[in-house]
């Protein structure tokens, strides 16, 4: 078998009113998603099972070590997913509302979502 990248997508996600740099990387996932449609691969690679997708999540974010890797994978529904997380993103001062969370710090992430399929090798 041989990898073949199918698409790459990006997304942007933030905590307004939290500091959370997970939930920030998991609003950039869904965001991400959101304008993903891979008919192509059923349509035109012919793929039968959306799981045979291998799905590859790279989160740049304030504080990466902070990020709950299996809380970000889990937004991926399909595939072999694995998820990474990296510096970059965007801390903001923002407006402390105790009823919306802790503390007064935007944590804004991005990902980049890659998905891959396995294609026979030919001759």
């Amino acid at each position: 078998m041989n990898r073949k990248r199918y698409i790459v997508e990006f997304g942007m996600g933030a905590d307004l009113h939290g500091g959370d740099v997970t939930k920030a990387a998991q609003r950039a996932v869904k965001d991400a998603m959101s304008r993903s449609c891979l008919c192509g691969l059923f349509d035109i690679v012919g793929i039968r099972d959306p799981n045979q997708m291998i799905v590859e999540v790279r989160i740049g974010c304030p504080q990466p070590e902070q990020v709950q890797l299996d809380a970000v994978k889990g937004m991926v529904p399909f595939g072999s997913v694995t998820v990474e997380a990296v510096a970059g993103g965007l801390t903001v001062k923002g407006l402390y509302l105790p009823a919306l969370g802790e503390g007064d710090n935007i944590m804004v992430a991005v990902a980049a979502l890659t998905v891959y399929i396995d294609w026979p090798q030919s001759g």
